[in-house]
Protein backbone atom coordinates (compact mmCIF):
# COMPACT_ATOMS: atom_id res chain seq x y z
CA UNK A 1 0.00 0.00 0.00
CA UNK A 2 1.28 3.50 -1.05
CA UNK A 3 2.27 5.55 2.22
CA UNK A 4 1.94 9.30 1.99
CA UNK A 5 2.34 11.72 4.40
CA UNK A 6 1.14 15.53 4.65
CA UNK A 7 1.75 18.39 7.24
CA UNK A 8 -1.88 19.63 8.77
CA UNK A 9 -3.08 23.11 8.31
CA UNK A 10 -1.97 25.96 10.48
CA UNK A 11 -4.69 25.03 13.22
CA UNK A 12 -2.27 22.30 14.73
CA UNK A 13 0.51 24.78 15.60
CA UNK A 14 2.95 22.18 15.11
CA UNK A 15 6.37 22.67 13.70
CA UNK A 16 6.05 20.45 9.80
CA UNK A 17 8.73 18.52 10.74
CA UNK A 18 6.76 17.07 13.75
CA UNK A 19 3.25 17.22 12.07
CA UNK A 20 3.23 14.20 9.56
CA UNK A 21 0.67 12.11 9.45
CA UNK A 22 0.65 8.45 8.75
CA UNK A 23 -1.19 8.95 5.55
CA UNK A 24 -3.29 5.53 3.90
CA UNK A 25 -2.19 3.75 6.23
CA UNK A 26 -3.39 1.05 9.07
CA UNK A 27 -2.01 2.08 12.89
CA UNK A 28 -1.96 -1.05 14.78
CA UNK A 29 -2.74 -0.37 19.06
CA UNK A 30 -5.18 0.87 21.02
CA UNK A 31 -7.06 3.56 19.45
CA UNK A 32 -7.10 6.47 22.25
CA UNK A 33 -2.81 6.17 22.53
CA UNK A 34 -2.21 6.16 18.89
CA UNK A 35 -4.43 9.10 18.27
CA UNK A 36 -3.13 11.40 21.54
CA UNK A 37 0.32 10.33 19.51
CA UNK A 38 -0.86 12.18 16.39
CA UNK A 39 -0.79 15.82 16.05
CA UNK A 40 -3.37 18.07 17.15
CA UNK A 41 -5.96 19.83 14.59
CA UNK A 42 -4.79 17.52 11.62
CA UNK A 43 -8.00 15.87 10.64
CA UNK A 44 -10.66 16.44 8.42
CA UNK A 45 -13.60 14.09 9.26
CA UNK A 46 -13.72 11.38 11.67
CA UNK A 47 -15.95 8.45 11.50
CA UNK A 48 -16.09 6.12 14.42
CA UNK A 49 -18.09 2.61 14.57
CA UNK A 50 -17.44 1.68 18.60
CA UNK A 51 -17.72 -1.36 20.36
CA UNK A 52 -21.63 -1.40 20.91
CA UNK A 53 -21.20 -3.14 24.25
CA UNK A 54 -24.40 -5.29 23.43
CA UNK A 55 -23.77 -7.57 26.47
CA UNK A 56 -25.29 -10.59 24.94
CA UNK A 57 -25.73 -13.73 27.48
CA UNK A 58 -25.98 -17.33 25.81
CA UNK A 59 -26.34 -18.16 22.43
CA UNK A 60 -28.72 -16.96 20.11
CA UNK A 61 -30.14 -19.73 17.55
CA UNK A 62 -32.78 -19.70 14.81
CA UNK A 63 -36.04 -21.38 14.27
CA UNK A 64 -34.12 -24.26 12.64
CA UNK A 65 -31.72 -24.54 16.06
CA UNK A 66 -28.62 -23.01 13.77
CA UNK A 67 -26.68 -20.44 15.93
CA UNK A 68 -26.98 -17.12 15.19
CA UNK A 69 -23.02 -15.12 14.35
CA UNK A 70 -23.43 -12.84 17.55
CA UNK A 71 -21.14 -10.33 18.46
CA UNK A 72 -19.58 -12.42 21.47
CA UNK A 73 -16.28 -11.07 20.61
CA UNK A 74 -13.56 -9.67 23.66
CA UNK A 75 -13.26 -6.01 22.55
CA UNK A 76 -17.44 -5.57 22.52
CA UNK A 77 -17.15 -6.82 26.34
CA UNK A 78 -17.23 -3.96 28.98
CA UNK A 79 -17.50 -4.99 32.58
CA UNK A 80 -20.01 -2.17 33.54
CA UNK A 81 -21.57 1.03 32.07
CA UNK A 82 -19.29 2.96 34.43
CA UNK A 83 -16.51 1.28 32.50
CA UNK A 84 -18.09 2.23 28.59
CA UNK A 85 -18.62 5.45 29.87
CA UNK A 86 -15.24 5.89 30.61
CA UNK A 87 -13.65 4.50 27.74
CA UNK A 88 -16.07 6.69 25.56
CA UNK A 89 -14.85 9.84 27.40
CA UNK A 90 -11.28 9.32 26.40
CA UNK A 91 -11.69 8.07 22.55
CA UNK A 92 -13.76 10.97 22.12
CA UNK A 93 -11.35 13.60 23.71
CA UNK A 94 -8.49 12.20 21.82
CA UNK A 95 -10.92 12.22 18.87
CA UNK A 96 -11.84 15.86 19.17
CA UNK A 97 -8.11 17.09 19.76
CA UNK A 98 -7.60 15.78 16.34
CA UNK A 99 -10.13 17.26 14.69
CA UNK A 100 -9.74 20.70 12.37
CA UNK A 101 -10.99 23.50 13.60
CA UNK A 102 -13.87 23.36 10.93
CA UNK A 103 -13.80 19.50 11.76
CA UNK A 104 -16.35 16.79 12.18
CA UNK A 105 -17.37 13.64 13.59
CA UNK A 106 -20.42 10.80 12.51
CA UNK A 107 -20.82 7.98 15.35
CA UNK A 108 -22.69 4.88 14.46
CA UNK A 109 -24.27 3.25 17.48
CA UNK A 110 -27.39 1.08 18.39
CA UNK A 111 -29.76 1.16 21.18
CA UNK A 112 -27.01 -0.43 23.77
CA UNK A 113 -24.91 2.38 23.15
CA UNK A 114 -25.73 5.61 21.12
CA UNK A 115 -27.65 7.60 24.27
CA UNK A 116 -24.45 7.22 26.21
CA UNK A 117 -22.80 8.27 23.49
CA UNK A 118 -24.68 11.31 22.64
CA UNK A 119 -24.55 11.97 26.22
CA UNK A 120 -20.87 12.10 25.88
CA UNK A 121 -20.06 14.22 22.57
CA UNK A 122 -22.64 17.13 24.28
CA UNK A 123 -21.05 16.92 27.43
CA UNK A 124 -16.95 17.66 25.60
CA UNK A 125 -18.48 20.69 23.99
CA UNK A 126 -19.02 18.76 20.15
CA UNK A 127 -21.98 20.54 18.64
CA UNK A 128 -24.90 18.14 17.31
CA UNK A 129 -26.00 18.77 13.62
CA UNK A 130 -28.09 15.54 12.86
CA UNK A 131 -28.95 12.02 14.26
CA UNK A 132 -29.12 10.21 10.96
CA UNK A 133 -31.52 7.10 11.38
CA UNK A 134 -29.98 3.88 9.28
CA UNK A 135 -32.83 1.52 8.25
CA UNK A 136 -31.96 -1.54 7.35
CA UNK A 137 -33.98 -2.54 3.62
CA UNK A 138 -32.45 -6.65 4.90
CA UNK A 139 -32.44 -6.50 8.87
CA UNK A 140 -32.14 -9.64 10.76
CA UNK A 141 -34.98 -10.58 12.22
CA UNK A 142 -35.99 -11.10 15.57
CA UNK A 143 -35.86 -15.13 16.27
CA UNK A 144 -37.22 -15.12 19.49
CA UNK A 145 -40.10 -13.21 19.03
CA UNK A 146 -40.05 -11.74 22.32
CA UNK A 147 -38.89 -7.81 21.03
CA UNK A 148 -39.69 -5.68 18.04
CA UNK A 149 -37.36 -6.28 14.75
CA UNK A 150 -34.00 -4.63 15.13
CA UNK A 151 -34.23 -2.70 12.20
CA UNK A 152 -32.11 0.15 12.41
CA UNK A 153 -28.88 2.04 13.94
CA UNK A 154 -28.44 5.47 14.61
CA UNK A 155 -25.59 7.94 13.45
CA UNK A 156 -24.94 11.32 15.37
CA UNK A 157 -22.95 13.74 13.14
CA UNK A 158 -21.37 16.70 14.78
CA UNK A 159 -19.03 19.38 14.78
CA UNK A 160 -16.17 19.87 16.74
CA UNK A 161 -17.77 22.59 17.98
CA UNK A 162 -20.70 25.48 17.68
CA UNK A 163 -18.80 28.29 15.68
CA UNK A 164 -17.53 25.06 13.48
CA UNK A 165 -18.00 25.89 9.80
CA UNK A 166 -17.93 22.25 8.61
CA UNK A 167 -18.76 20.73 5.54
CA UNK A 168 -22.19 19.83 4.02
CA UNK A 169 -21.93 19.35 0.14
CA UNK A 170 -26.49 20.01 -0.05
CA UNK A 171 -26.64 19.89 -3.39
CA UNK A 172 -24.45 16.70 -4.02
CA UNK A 173 -26.88 15.13 -1.19
CA UNK A 174 -29.75 16.19 -3.45
CA UNK A 175 -28.67 15.20 -6.51
CA UNK A 176 -27.88 11.39 -4.88
CA UNK A 177 -31.36 11.20 -3.95
CA UNK A 178 -32.83 12.48 -7.61
CA UNK A 179 -33.07 16.21 -7.20
CA UNK A 180 -34.60 15.80 -3.79
CA UNK A 181 -33.86 17.00 -0.52
CA UNK A 182 -31.71 14.26 1.43
CA UNK A 183 -33.89 13.61 4.53
CA UNK A 184 -32.42 12.08 8.14
CA UNK A 185 -33.85 8.78 7.90
CA UNK A 186 -31.47 6.61 5.36
CA UNK A 187 -32.89 3.12 3.91
CA UNK A 188 -29.68 0.91 2.78
CA UNK A 189 -29.21 -2.94 2.69
CA UNK A 190 -27.01 -4.51 5.49
CA UNK A 191 -23.37 -5.68 4.36
CA UNK A 192 -23.90 -9.32 1.98
CA UNK A 193 -23.41 -10.82 -0.57
CA UNK A 194 -20.16 -10.30 -3.08
CA UNK A 195 -19.27 -7.27 -0.51
CA UNK A 196 -19.36 -9.47 3.00
CA UNK A 197 -15.85 -9.92 3.39
CA UNK A 198 -15.24 -13.74 4.78
CA UNK A 199 -12.20 -15.47 6.41
CA UNK A 200 -10.04 -18.42 5.27
CA UNK A 201 -13.01 -20.61 7.19
CA UNK A 202 -15.71 -19.16 5.22
CA UNK A 203 -16.68 -17.33 8.17
CA UNK A 204 -17.77 -14.00 8.41
CA UNK A 205 -14.12 -11.54 8.41
CA UNK A 206 -16.11 -9.09 11.11
CA UNK A 207 -19.31 -9.46 12.48
CA UNK A 208 -20.43 -5.47 11.80
CA UNK A 209 -18.56 -4.64 8.90
CA UNK A 210 -20.73 -1.54 7.16
CA UNK A 211 -21.68 -1.08 3.74
CA UNK A 212 -20.15 0.88 1.10
CA UNK A 213 -22.98 2.68 0.43
CA UNK A 214 -23.41 3.98 3.79
CA UNK A 215 -19.94 5.36 4.25
CA UNK A 216 -20.04 6.71 0.40
CA UNK A 217 -23.25 8.84 1.57
CA UNK A 218 -20.86 10.31 3.92
CA UNK A 219 -18.06 11.13 3.36
CA UNK A 220 -19.91 12.57 -0.04
CA UNK A 221 -22.13 14.71 2.44
CA UNK A 222 -18.91 15.78 4.49
CA UNK A 223 -15.69 15.68 2.63
CA UNK A 224 -14.30 17.42 0.15
CA UNK A 225 -11.50 15.28 -2.16
CA UNK A 226 -8.16 15.58 -0.45
CA UNK A 227 -9.42 15.97 2.99
CA UNK A 228 -8.01 13.59 5.79
CA UNK A 229 -10.49 11.08 7.36
CA UNK A 230 -9.82 9.05 10.40
CA UNK A 231 -11.44 6.03 11.11
CA UNK A 232 -10.57 5.03 14.98
CA UNK A 233 -11.81 1.48 15.25
CA UNK A 234 -10.95 0.40 10.96
CA UNK A 235 -12.07 -3.31 11.54
CA UNK A 236 -11.97 -4.69 7.71
CA UNK A 237 -11.14 -1.47 6.24
CA UNK A 238 -14.68 0.40 4.92
CA UNK A 239 -14.03 3.73 5.89
CA UNK A 240 -10.48 3.37 3.75
CA UNK A 241 -11.84 1.64 0.86
CA UNK A 242 -14.37 3.97 -0.10
CA UNK A 243 -12.33 7.32 1.20
CA UNK A 244 -9.26 5.73 -1.40
CA UNK A 245 -11.81 5.51 -4.11
CA UNK A 246 -13.64 9.26 -3.37
CA UNK A 247 -10.14 10.59 -3.34
CA UNK A 248 -9.59 11.46 0.29
CA UNK A 249 -6.85 10.58 2.58
CA UNK A 250 -7.39 8.08 5.36
CA UNK A 251 -5.92 6.94 8.54
CA UNK A 252 -7.51 3.37 10.08
CA UNK A 253 -6.45 2.62 13.54
CA UNK A 254 -6.81 -1.34 14.73
CA UNK A 255 -5.04 -3.73 17.38
CA UNK A 256 -7.01 -6.65 15.98
CA UNK A 257 -4.45 -8.50 14.00
CA UNK A 258 -7.29 -10.15 11.97
CA UNK A 259 -8.61 -7.22 10.68
CA UNK A 260 -5.82 -5.49 9.91
CA UNK A 261 -4.92 -8.55 7.74
CA UNK A 262 -8.58 -8.45 6.15
CA UNK A 263 -8.58 -4.39 5.27
CA UNK A 264 -4.93 -4.86 3.79
CA UNK A 265 -5.72 -7.36 1.68
CA UNK A 266 -9.36 -5.19 0.41
CA UNK A 267 -7.36 -1.73 0.57
CA UNK A 268 -4.86 -3.19 -2.81
CA UNK A 269 -7.70 -4.03 -4.88
CA UNK A 270 -8.76 -0.94 -4.37
CA UNK A 271 -8.81 1.67 -7.13
CA UNK A 272 -9.44 5.23 -6.99
CA UNK A 273 -12.34 6.75 -9.37
CA UNK A 274 -11.26 9.12 -11.95
CA UNK A 275 -10.60 12.85 -11.27
CA UNK A 276 -13.71 13.61 -13.27
CA UNK A 277 -16.46 11.81 -11.52
CA UNK A 278 -14.79 12.45 -8.25
CA UNK A 279 -16.72 16.34 -8.90
CA UNK A 280 -19.63 16.62 -7.20
CA UNK A 281 -22.65 19.24 -7.47
CA UNK A 282 -21.20 22.19 -5.21
CA UNK A 283 -23.32 24.11 -3.68
CA UNK A 284 -24.66 27.14 -4.71
CA UNK A 285 -23.78 29.30 -1.21
CA UNK A 286 -20.57 28.30 -2.00
CA UNK A 287 -20.59 30.34 -4.96
CA UNK A 288 -19.42 34.14 -5.31
CA UNK A 289 -21.28 36.84 -4.28
CA UNK A 290 -22.54 39.10 -6.91
CA UNK A 291 -24.72 41.91 -6.11
CA UNK A 292 -27.28 42.85 -8.26
CA UNK A 293 -25.75 47.02 -8.13
CA UNK A 294 -22.90 45.32 -10.28
CA UNK A 295 -25.36 44.40 -12.88
CA UNK A 296 -26.50 47.50 -13.78
CA UNK A 297 -22.61 48.90 -13.15
CA UNK A 298 -21.44 47.09 -15.72
CA UNK A 299 -24.69 47.99 -18.14
CA UNK A 300 -26.20 44.71 -18.51
CA UNK A 301 -29.59 46.34 -17.35
CA UNK A 302 -30.21 49.63 -17.50
CA UNK A 303 -32.06 52.20 -14.95
CA UNK A 304 -35.33 52.79 -15.84
CA UNK A 305 -35.53 49.49 -17.10
CA UNK A 306 -38.54 47.39 -16.42
CA UNK A 307 -38.22 43.94 -14.54
CA UNK A 308 -41.24 41.41 -14.75
CA UNK A 309 -42.25 38.88 -12.02
CA UNK A 310 -42.79 34.88 -12.70
CA UNK A 311 -45.92 34.76 -14.13
CA UNK A 312 -45.61 38.20 -15.79
CA UNK A 313 -48.25 39.75 -13.00
CA UNK A 314 -45.95 42.16 -11.48
CA UNK A 315 -42.97 45.00 -12.43
CA UNK A 316 -40.81 46.99 -11.33
CA UNK A 317 -38.17 49.45 -12.62
CA UNK A 318 -34.47 49.06 -12.16
CA UNK A 319 -33.22 52.17 -10.27
CA UNK A 320 -29.59 53.58 -10.59
CA UNK A 321 -28.28 51.87 -6.93
CA UNK A 322 -29.19 48.52 -8.19
CA UNK A 323 -32.79 48.56 -6.10
CA UNK A 324 -36.03 48.42 -7.42
CA UNK A 325 -38.65 50.78 -7.39
CA UNK A 326 -42.50 49.30 -7.94
CA UNK A 327 -46.12 49.79 -6.80
CA UNK A 328 -45.63 51.84 -3.73
CA UNK A 329 -42.62 49.30 -3.25
CA UNK A 330 -38.60 50.25 -2.93
CA UNK A 331 -36.31 48.08 -2.19
CA UNK A 332 -33.34 44.84 -3.12
CA UNK A 333 -34.54 42.56 -5.78
CA UNK A 334 -35.49 40.44 -2.78
CA UNK A 335 -36.96 42.64 -0.61
CA UNK A 336 -39.41 44.10 -3.48
CA UNK A 337 -40.18 40.55 -4.42
CA UNK A 338 -40.91 39.44 -1.12
CA UNK A 339 -43.79 42.74 -0.78
CA UNK A 340 -45.43 41.48 -3.61
CA UNK A 341 -45.62 38.18 -2.92
CA UNK A 342 -46.61 39.12 0.96
CA UNK A 343 -44.03 36.24 1.75
CA UNK A 344 -41.26 36.54 4.48
CA UNK A 345 -38.58 35.98 1.74
CA UNK A 346 -37.73 35.73 -2.09
CA UNK A 347 -34.97 35.08 -4.32
CA UNK A 348 -35.04 37.55 -6.46
CA UNK A 349 -32.39 36.65 -9.13
CA UNK A 350 -35.11 33.93 -10.23
CA UNK A 351 -38.09 35.62 -9.02
CA UNK A 352 -37.56 38.80 -11.70
CA UNK A 353 -36.87 38.38 -15.56
CA UNK A 354 -35.64 41.49 -17.90
CA UNK A 355 -37.22 41.06 -21.69
CA UNK A 356 -35.45 40.86 -24.87
CA UNK A 357 -36.64 40.21 -28.35
CA UNK A 358 -39.82 39.45 -26.92
CA UNK A 359 -38.65 36.29 -24.84
CA UNK A 360 -38.41 36.77 -20.29
CA UNK A 361 -35.37 36.01 -19.16
CA UNK A 362 -34.32 35.66 -15.82
CA UNK A 363 -31.49 37.83 -14.37
CA UNK A 364 -29.53 34.82 -12.79
CA UNK A 365 -28.59 34.63 -16.19
CA UNK A 366 -26.67 37.62 -16.00
CA UNK A 367 -25.26 36.54 -12.63
CA UNK A 368 -24.13 33.34 -13.88
CA UNK A 369 -22.21 35.15 -16.82
CA UNK A 370 -20.14 37.41 -14.33
CA UNK A 371 -19.46 34.15 -12.28
CA UNK A 372 -17.90 32.70 -15.21
CA UNK A 373 -15.68 35.95 -15.79
CA UNK A 374 -14.93 35.61 -12.20
CA UNK A 375 -13.98 32.05 -12.43
CA UNK A 376 -11.38 32.53 -15.93
CA UNK A 377 -9.68 35.37 -14.11
CA UNK A 378 -8.97 33.54 -10.97
CA UNK A 379 -5.40 31.45 -11.28
CA UNK A 380 -5.82 27.99 -11.57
Amino acid sequence: MTIKTKAPGKASGNTPEAAQLPLNQILAGDCIELMNSLPAGSVDLIFADPPYNLQLKGDLHRPDNSLVDAVDDHWDQFSSFAAYDRFTRDWLAAAKRLLKPNGAIWVIGSYHNIFRVGAQLQDQGFWLLNDVVWRKSNPMPNFRGKRLTNAHETLIWASRDEAAKYTFNYEALKALNEGVQMRSDWVLPICTGHERLKDAAGDKAHPTQKPESLLHRILIATTNPGDVVLDPFFGTGTTGAVAKMLGRDFIGIEREEAYRKVATARLAKVRKFDASALEITGSKRAEPRVPFGQVVERGMLRPGEELYSIGNRYKAKVRADGTLIGNEVKGSIHQVGAAYEKAPSCNGWTYWHFKRDGKMIPIDILRQQIRAEMDESRPH
